[in-house]
């Protein structure tokens, strides 16, 4: 089945938006990036279990698309169906001494609304430009706090799979910056678990956010598009060794590759200047890979998504050789 046949069989099945050819940049915070072959923003759960059908009978690629605040989309696009949660997903509800939500609600209104109710634990999430869905499936986290603390359950849908199926968190196998969750999985829902403040202190809940506010205003660039952390910090590394320092420490603060650049102000931020292209910033993931490697010894693992092919040479591997194309 074709692309534009696959396109037909979905405008039939599916109550949200179908696009052929739909470009991605818009979607991701690089602003980078080429079209998907299908674009589908999903109205409800049934039009995830629609347009996994027709992906399996066209044989076409799948992925699903949070806020696009942690991937870089190759120049090439995507060639398949790319799905996005649309607005029936976005939704908060009180839940006991915690919150439900939809996986397409963003993470900072969900921050607003526990401390509107007094509910401490989520504060570091305030300013984290991630969804619900994105920020469980890499376990988001600031201020020595992760998604993992409080998350209860969730809603997920595993695409192909007949419905979608609630999960304790322990099933996640959450740790720093990941979780066992593929391309595949979407996050419908989840359950957050929150503390209640003591009476008279629910003001700390608010001051704490403004300081963490304005700690990402005073330490990470906003003047120019970038995607957050590209690396992880490296596991087991002693307190204050992170990938930022490590970026630093071997002399590419400020190193550009094409339009693309390592910010000034964080060196584990790159930055998208006017008419820089997504290869541009795989290059310079490369390029920054390989200087610290040669210089701490250190393999950095990149935090960022990729999505779709780039030129060689790719990024290196635990274990050795780059990573197939």
């Amino acid at each position: 089945m074709s692309a534009a046949d696959a396109a037909l069989a979905l405008r039939s099945s599916v109550r949200g938006a179908v696009t052929i050819d739909a470009p991605l940049a818009a979607f991701t915070s690089f602003r980078l990036g080429g079209a998907a072959a299908i674009l589908v923003e999903a109205h409800d759960e049934s039009d995830l279990v629609a347009t996994a059908s027709v992906a399996a009978t066209s044989r076409l690629p799948i992925l699903s698309l949070g806020r696009g605040s942690n991937m870089l989309v190759s120049d090439r696009g995507y060639p398949g169906i790319v799905v996005r949660l649309g607005r029936g997903f976005e939704w908060i509800a009180d839940s006991g001494d915690g919150l439900e939500a939809g996986g397409a609600t963003p993470l900072p209104r969900l921050a607003n609304r526990a401390a509107g109710r007094g509910l401490s634990g989520l504060e570091f999430a305030v300013a984290i430009p991630a969804s619900l869905g994105g920020a469980v499936r890499m376990n988001a986290g600031a201020h020595g706090s992760s998604v993992a603390e409080v998350l209860d359950w969730v809603r997920l849908y595993r695409l192909g799979e007949p419905a979608p199926a609630v999960l304790p968190a322990a099933e996640l196998e959450m740790r720093y910056r990941s979780t066992n969750l593929g391309d595949n999985d979407v996050v419908c829902a989840a359950r957050l678990v929150l503390t209640p403040a003591p009476p008279g202190e629910t003001r700390e809940i608010t001051l704490r956010m403004q300081r963490y506010r304005d700690h990402r205003a005073a330490t990470q660039p906003g003047e120019a598009r970038n995607a957050g952390s590209m690396f992880k910090n490296p596991a087991g590394s002693p307190a204050g060794v992170s990938a930022g320092r490590l970026i630093e420490e071997a002399g590419m603060k400020g190193h550009r590759a094409g339009r693309a650049e390592v910010s000034d102000k964080h060196a584990n931020f790159f930055l998208a200047r006017p008419g820089a292209t997504a290869q541009d910033v795989h290059r310079l993931l490369v390029e920054v890979q390989a200087a610290v490697l040669e210089r701490t010894g250190v393999l950095l693992t990149p935090e960022v998504r990729l999505i779709g092919t780039f030129e060689q040479p790719g990024l290196l591997r635990a274990g050795g050789g780059p990573e197939a194309p």
